[in-house]
Order: C-alpha cells, then sequence, then structure tokens
C-alpha cells in the first residue's frame, strides 16, 4: 500500500511524531488516521515504559501566570540532562503542564499523594448515595469504585484529561514527550495560585 505524503504530514500535525514513526503507523494500519495515532500512541507509552527506571537529575521549573494576573501556577518538572531541560519541546511541555494545572486546580500529583481517610470519606459518601438503590451488594461496590475512579481523574493532576486533548490524560500526554525526546521525565510537584 502506497502512503501519500500528505497523510504522513497530517498524522505528524496530528501526533508530533516523526516522519518514519508516522509512515510505519500508516503502513501498519492500512492508512487509517485515527488508528494509526493510536498506534502512535500505544508505541509511545511502551518506549515510555522502557525509560521509567533512568535517574532525573536535571529539569525546570516553570511559571505560568495568566493574562489578568490574578491566577497562576508553577511546576517542577525532571529530566535525565540540562541539554533536554534547555530542549525547546520540553520547554513547551513545562508550559503546556503549567497552563493546565491553572486551569484544571488538581490537588495531588498522583493516586498515591491522596491520604487515605479523604479516599474513605469519598467512599463512604459515594455508599451512601447507593443505599436504597435496591441493587445487588457487588453492583453497589463496582459503581462505588466507577465514582471514586471518576473523582480521581478530577483531583488527581496525572489522571486528569488534559486540556488541549482530553482523549489524553496527563500521564499519557507526559509519556508521549518520553517517546519523543528520548528521556525520562516526570512531574515532581506543582503549586497553583488565584487570588
Amino acid at each position: 500500500m502506497s502512503i501519500e505524503a500528505k497523510t504522513v504530514a497530517e498524522l505528524r500535525s496530528m501526533t508530533g511524531a516523526g516522519m518514519m514513526d508516522a509512515k510505519k503507523a500508516l503502513e501498519e494500519t492500512g492508512g487509517d488516521l485515527e488508528k494509526a495515532g493510536q498506534y502512535l500512541r500505544e508505541k509511545g507509552i511502551a518506549k515510555a515504559a522502557k525509560k521509567a527506571d533512568r535517574a532525573t537529575n536535571e529539569g525546570r521549573v516553570h511559571a505560568y501566570i495568566h493574562s489578568n494576573g490574578k491566577l497562576g501556577a508553577m511546576v517542577e518538572v525532571l529530566c535525565e540532562t540540562d541539554f533536554v531541560a534547555r530542549n525547546e519541546a520540553f520547554i513547551a511541555m513545562c508550559h503546556d503542564l503549567a497552563l493546565h494545572v491553572s486551569a484544571s486546580d488538581p490537588l495531588y500529583l498522583t493516586r498515591a499523594d491522596v491520604p487515605l481517610q479523604t479516599v474513605e470519606k469519598e467512599r463512604a459518601i459515594y455508599t451512601a448515595q447507593m443505599e436504597g438503590a435496591g441493587k445487588p451488594a457487588d453492583v453497589i461496590a463496582k459503581i462505588v469504585e466507577g465514582k471514586l475512579n471518576k473523582w480521581y481523574s478530577e483531583v488527581v493532576l496525572m489522571e486528569q484529561p488534559f486540556i488541549k486533548d482530553e482523549d489524553q490524560t496527563i500521564e499519557e500526554f507526559v509519556k508521549s514527550k518520553i517517546a519523543s525526546l528520548g528521556e525520562n521525565m516526570q512531574v515532581r510537584r506543582f503549586a497553583r495560585f488565584n487570588i
């Protein structure tokens, strides 16, 4: 199957992938742009997983201040080398993360950072909401877990849908950047300020 250059260019603009990666993804998926995008995303996540154990001793602190001067956010993002920390793509990623934090107001970085008593309090609220629903206990437990997962996606930064592409979470966004820049990266912490 022959893949047209304009299709490769369109996939590259959608995903930020390199030309050869985009062409290979289109060949693997029979020229289907959507499937090729998914293929590249899965490949990026696999690449990122291989780099997860590498030390991240460099990075940058990036700040975003909204145009009204009343809202801002700072993020600390780590990477392996100072070369990548100065890279425009890395700086753009840090900016997008700070912008996201200011817009989405996450409370925690990861699920592990959420205090157990806060999780139990939310679970108790969702369980109380289901009382009297006349559903079996196992069904109620699944519904409560579903509501908890939805809550996590609202308050945990790494699980929030990315504001510039709601089809991917912040974690998937960072992993895609790990795949494209070739280094392990991690969001270390963040802060949001609002008047």
